[in-house]
């Protein structure tokens, strides 16, 4: 421990810190961070200490160092950067003030431009659980980030209210469109607490396309939102609330059963799924089945039978996995984003996304093993009382 009045002695570089900023390089490479830098005008018009590459390299560091200084960053990634050749010659470090200077000049644009660039699905075909039947398989769902207690961030982003009072730190709200044999980020949106996940949700549509099948969790089943991905090209399989009406207009053979979505609305306004009503005997609670129902627009029972699809959809779990891997492991559990201005949490949120790795229990996990037992799709009320038609 230093004494009264003498600075903190500078880490050690260990070998996976170098590591790390060489894998860091290596999915971020330099000709692709100076083309984004140049693409949204963020480029230096005269040489200084902290070029714009450099400071994006820092940017990024910062998630990989969560618990170290600015300064100490600064250093472990020059010293990275010069283990893994892409650093020559001699270098001071700036102080603090400089590089917050450096960050403020680069601004969020530079970063959010990278994401887009690199965030992608990464299976292949032999990836297992990534895939059902030829689609890949993507969720979405949503969750929130603390963010330091700053007056701009309380007026940005809003605090959290509850039982006991607001919260201690305000909150990112973050939703995110993840590949489930890979647990890779592929989208994401974010903004204040003011603004719900079917706000957010919408702009990740941009990411769906043919072959895709989206998996989505009851909370954000809704008409308008399952016309926006439907028409990307993408199929979903979303779980529904059990209190929803949906008219029983031709019965299966497997029991499944086509319906429409939003029974409320016009005639035209109405669009086709095919509906799978269920119960899982949890062996947690025994002798208390819990029922469960799944709409589609994937109406050919040929193509997706019902037996399989309720197997399916708990592999939309894998996202909540990618958020425990993000927010409890790899940035640490209770840490909060250490930017204390709106554009420097947003930055700090979006590497939180890009931070994420494919998980090996994952991706070597048999696919489509239910964790309860199907007792066996059955026909709704309506059937026995209209008949099947």
């Amino acid at each position: 421990m230093p004494r009264a009045g003498q600075t903190k002695p500078p880490l050690v570089p260990r070998l996976p810190d170098r590591i790390a900023i060489g894998v860091l390089t290596q999915t971020f490479p330099p000709e692709l961070v100076d083309r984004v830098v140049t693409r949204t005008g963020r480029g230096e018009q005269r040489r200084r200490l902290l070029p714009a590459r450099v400071v994006v390299y820092y940017t990024l560091a910062m998630c990989l160092f969560t618990q170290v200084g600015y300064e100490e960053v600064m250093r472990l990634l020059v010293e990275g950067l010069a283990w893994a050749r892409r650093w020559r010659g001699s270098w001071q470090v700036p102080d603090k003030s400089s590089i917050a200077r450096a960050r403020a000049r680069l601004g969020p644009a530079p970063l959010r431009a990278l994401f887009v660039e690199v965030a992608r699905p990464l299976a292949t075909r032999k990836t297992k659980g990534a895939w059902y039947r030829g689609w890949r398989l993507v969720a979405l769902d949503g969750t929130t980030l603390d963010v330091p207690d700053t007056p701009a961030n309380v007026a940005a982003f809003g605090r959290p209210t509850g039982g006991r009072g607001q919260g201690a730190f305000p909150q990112v709200r973050l939703v995110g469109l993840v590949e489930c044999g890979t647990h890779a980020v592929v989208d994401a949106a974010m903004g204040g607490l003011h603004l719900g996940e079917r706000s957010l949700a919408p702009s990740l549509g941009r990411s769906l396309g043919p072959g895709m099948l989206l998996l989505v969790d009851q909370g954000l089943c809704g008409l308008e939102l399952w016309r926006t991905f439907h028409a990307t090209g993408a199929e979903l399989v979303w779980r529904c609330r059990q209190d929803v009406k949906l008219e029983v207009l031709e019965v299966f053979a497997d029991g499944s059963w086509a319906s429409e979505l939003g029974a409320s609305h016009p005639k035209g306004k109405r669009v086709a799924v095919r509906v799978i009503d269920y119960r899982l005997d949890d062996p947690g609670r025994p002798g208390q089945p819990e029922g469960y129902r799944l709409i589609t627009t994937i109406l050919d029972p040929e193509r997706a039978p019902a037996a399989e699809l309720p197997a399916l959809y708990p592999q939309r779990w894998e996202l909540e996995t990618a958020l425990d891997e993000l927010k409890t492991h790899q940035r640490g559990p209770g840490v909060v984003l250490r930017s204390k201005s709106p554009t420097g949490s947003a930055r700090r949120s979006g590497r939180t996304c890009w931070s994420t790795t494919p998980s090996a229990p994952s991706c070597t996990r048999p696919p489509w093993t239910p964790r309860w037992t199907l007792t066996g799709c059955r026909l709704p009320a309506a059937c026995t009382s209209r008949g099947a038609r």
